[in-house]
């Protein structure tokens, strides 16, 4: 197995493309589902609009990916950096209501979606700028 620092980074962007992708999902299957429950949201919002906001979101991850395999790392990197941006908008419940207002599984989700995203980030920026 090629254990090079090239081929770990590689391998841990993928890591944190995935886990940030699960966490992102899991927020926004846990929207489309009790989307309802959820204090203050536009009557607008429904649960297809929910899932088309997450294949968009998937969408820019995928793409960001392939960018940074299909050698043009920089910009997969950039593509990926703002991907991970995305899941910060998961804290938009908050403008809404506060966390109190919110069950114990909906802001575990915000807040893993936050989280994950956030590490994506570092390290995107962070390699981002070595490159």
């Amino acid at each position: 197995m090629d254990t090079s620092p090239t081929r770990r980074t590689e391998w841990l962007l993928l890591l944190l493309v995935v886990v940030y992708g699960i966490a992102s999902l899991a927020h926004f299957s846990h929207n489309a589902v009790y989307l309802h429950q959820y204090p203050n949201l536009p009557p607008s919002l429904t649960t297809a609009r929910v899932w088309l906001a997450w294949l968009v979101v998937a969408s820019v991850g995928g793409a960001g990916y392939w960018l940074y395999r299909s050698n043009r790392p920089r910009a997969g990197l950039l593509v990926i950096a703002i991907y991970a941006l995305l899941g910060f908008a998961g804290l938009d419940h908050y403008t809404l209501a506060p966390p109190s207002a919110h069950t114990l599984a909906m802001n575990a989700t915000i807040w893993s979606e936050f989280v994950t995203a956030a590490a994506l980030l570092l390290f995107a920026t962070r390699r981002a700028l070595r490159a």
